[in-house]
């Protein structure tokens, strides 16, 4: 019997090689952490230097990550290409461009620097449009995707568009008034084809969920992704009409907004007991899937608040304070074993 393989020794090298594309997914969700915590500190002022910090550590895991993320397209093409080609994997790419378009927010939100936030939008919607597209294509040209390959990472891509108004909208009065046009119609194009891609795409998972066999543990945590469009869409729509001049009365949009969001609910109390079922059968091997857990929740959270926030509803407002909570103990717990593996050189290594 071999013995097993010595793990390669950790370059600077193989760091680049191996960093996974979904690894911005760490900004997503920590972005969205800050953000909901910012939002309840108007309610409980004690989490104000929480927010803060995670917005200012947020901005130190952006230049971290971006560094080797960015590196790998010049210093290890065949690499990015082979993850391109991959059904699950290539679906990551675009968590770069959403990872800009948080920060984007997080930007306008902690200090109101919405010349700094306007910039990092638009390079974020360039990003995000160009990878998705290149994602998109390469998934319609070939015939290399079956039944396997269809885990709800397939949501990342509509999860990227239904972000851009999320900070888009909100900024359309900051923009010059020669591009105000164009970044309406932009806003509009993100949230439109992320609704109905998303709507697409579900059936297609709910497809693989009801006929095939079930996702492996390690997928597990990605079952939480549905939570993101949900909770986005709300607050995209809500942006949107808020900025649209010509939305008329918004009582339908408001409807709408909440009864997507009640899905959203729904998925939350099922996502829990899904991951529990999978935990009493086999264990949930830490990797960088268990991100997953945590823009979305974020996600769900600030939904949560803007429905509440435009019903006056309480209900909303103490599932947000329910996904807040399970976000804050899942983050910590998630970023402590990232920074074990970081430091122990495992999620470097590449898979057998």
């Amino acid at each position: 019997m071999n013995p097993p393989a010595s793990p390669a020794p950790v370059t600077f090298a193989l760091i680049v090689k191996a960093f996974a594309p979904g690894w911005p997914a760490v900004i997503m969700g920590t972005g969205a952490f800050a953000l909901a915590t910012l939002h309840f500190s108007h309610q409980l002022p004690m989490l104000a230097g929480l927010a803060w910090a995670l917005h200012w550590f947020n901005l130190a895991l952006c230049v971290l990550i971006s560094i080797p993320w960015l590196l790998r397209w010049a210093m290890a093409w065949p690499a990015v290409a082979a993850t391109f080609k991959h059904p699950v994997a290539a679906n990551f790419y675009p968590t770069y461009g959403i990872a800009l378009l948080v920060l984007a927010g997080e930007l306008r939100a902690f200090g109101g620097h919405e010349t700094a936030a306007l910039i990092v939008w638009w390079l974020g919607v360039a990003l995000l449009s160009g990878l998705t597209l290149a994602v998109l294509i390469s998934i319609l040209q070939g015939e290399h995707v079956t039944l396997d390959h269809v885990t709800p990472g397939i949501f990342m891509p509509p999860v990227g568009l239904v972000v851009i108004p999320v900070a888009g909208a909100p900024l359309v009065a900051a923009q010059p008034e020669a591009l105000r046009d164009l970044a309406l119609t932009i806003n509009g194009i993100g949230l439109g084809a992320g609704i109905f891609m998303y709507t697409a795409l579900l059936a297609l998972a709910f497809h693989r969920f009801y006929v095939h066999k079930r996702l492996p543990p390690m997928m597990a945590p990605t079952f939480w992704i549905n939570l993101a469009p949900l909770g986005v869409i709300v607050i995209s729509m809500l942006n949107l009409v808020a900025a649209a001049p010509f939305a008329g009365d918004k009582s339908a949009y408001l409807v709408t907004a909440f009864l997507i969001w009640g899905f959203g609910a729904f998925w939350l109390v099922l996502a829990t007991l899904f991951t529990w079922s999978v935990r009493k059968i086999a264990p949930l091997p830490f990797s960088l899937t268990w991100w997953a857990f945590t823009f979305p929740l974020g996600a769900f959270t600030l939904g949560s608040q803007r429905v509440s926030e435009a019903t006056g509803l309480i209900t909303p407002l103490a599932f947000g304070w329910l996904a807040w909570v399970l976000l804050a103990g899942i983050w910590t717990l998630t970023l402590v074993k990232t920074i074990a593996g970081v430091a122990s050189g495992k999620l470097f290594q590449p898979h057998p």
